[in-house]
């Protein structure tokens, strides 16, 4: 996976540092003149797709911040393929854009696509995702979020509501699963494992885990099966907070109350995540930001102006249980 000194990270209220496809829905944006009156910069972005609250949140910050800064921005929703995504990129090529920005729908398979970026001297930018490939040298940076480390907070707060509750004996717990080969499905699983696996061996048992594909439909009909093959599940670990908003509904129809019955927790902190939160059926979430909008135009200038980023900058997500949902929840812009 991504060396952390190939990571560009950024997170709520920390300023990053450093000076379409024939079968995705293309936005052509606007156009106009960058401050200081030189030459527009044209920036190619293939989007994962429109999958949750999140995704929403991040496509606007993209949108809104590349406006604010006179980018010319040329917008792909890639509708989670990646064959969508490799056919914006190789578009994005053809036009013969300054800089391409996306975020992969999955870690592998993209070699062949960023050396022909590389080969026409167009800069890639990887976004909230990272990638497996054979040269790092195919893309300049990553503008996002420490998967694994989520995923360590994730089991660390389970420890904290679990202490709350009161809760003593075998943890039983059913794990919501994001896209199948998606970084954060990979690495939220991988930090979480971590936890259990260091602290919690006896204790800890994921006797259910699949993929709910980040979606609300999705968590809802997986958590239903899970209920039928595993109906003494008290714990839920949601990849993200979409999932676990569906879930939430099976656990209700099956007659259990979320949030007591089977303790919660999800990652992202998107707004109806924390009203599900407020109203104690969520019991605690990692945050994920997804406001990278303004970052990623800073790198993408330094990019295109020949400068070099950061590769590694540490920032803080916060984390949120529920006595601090209501008081946190006027706050939300996404």
């Amino acid at each position: 996976m991504l060396n952390r000194r190939n990571f560009l990270t950024a997170a709520v209220g920390v300023a990053a540092a450093g000076t379409l496809a024939a079968c995705a829905k293309e936005d052509k944006g606007s156009t106009g003149t960058s401050s200081g009156g030189s030459k527009t910069i044209t920036l190619g972005f293939s989007q994962v797709g429109s999958e949750s609250g999140w995704r929403s949140a991040n496509t606007d910050s993209v949108k809104s911040a590349a406006k604010e800064a006179g980018y010319n921005l040329k917008f792909s929703d890639a509708q989670q393929k990646q064959e969508n995504q490799i056919s914006a990129i190789r578009s994005y090529i053809a036009q013969k854009v300054d800089v391409i920005a996306f975020s992969p729908v999955v870690v592998t398979g993209w070699d062949a696509v960023l050396k022909e970026a590389k080969a026409a001297k167009i800069p890639v930018v990887l976004t909230d995702r990272s990638v497996e490939t054979s040269d790092d040298s195919l893309y300049v940076t990553l503008v996002g979020s420490d998967f694994t480390d989520e995923g360590r907070r994730a089991g660390k707060i389970l420890e904290k509501v679990l202490a709350k509750a009161g809760l003593k004996g075998p943890v039983k717990i059913a794990q919501l699963e994001g896209t199948t080969g998606a970084a954060p499905a990979i690495e939220r699983a991988k930090g979480f494992k971590e936890v259990m696996d260091a602290d919690h061996k006896d204790d800890w048992k994921i006797v259910v885990s699949q993929t709910g594909d980040f979606t609300r439909a999705g968590g809802k009909q997986v958590m239903a099966a899970f209920l039928q093959s595993n109906p003494d599940i008290n714990v839920l670990f949601a990849h993200n907070d979409d999932m676990a908003i569906g879930a939430i509904q099976s656990i209700e129809a099956a007659g259990k109350k979320p949030g007591k019955d089977i303790l919660i927790v999800s990652i992202d902190g998107v707004k109806d995540g924390f009203v599900a939160m407020s109203e104690g059926k969520i019991n605690a979430i990692v945050e994920c930001n997804p406001l990278l909008g303004p970052q990623l135009m800073e790198v993408v200038k330094t990019v295109h102006d020949g400068g070099s980023v950061e590769r590694w900058i540490k920032t803080k997500e916060g984390d949120f249980m529920q006595d601090q949902a209501k008081a946190a929840l006027p706050t939300r812009k996404y």
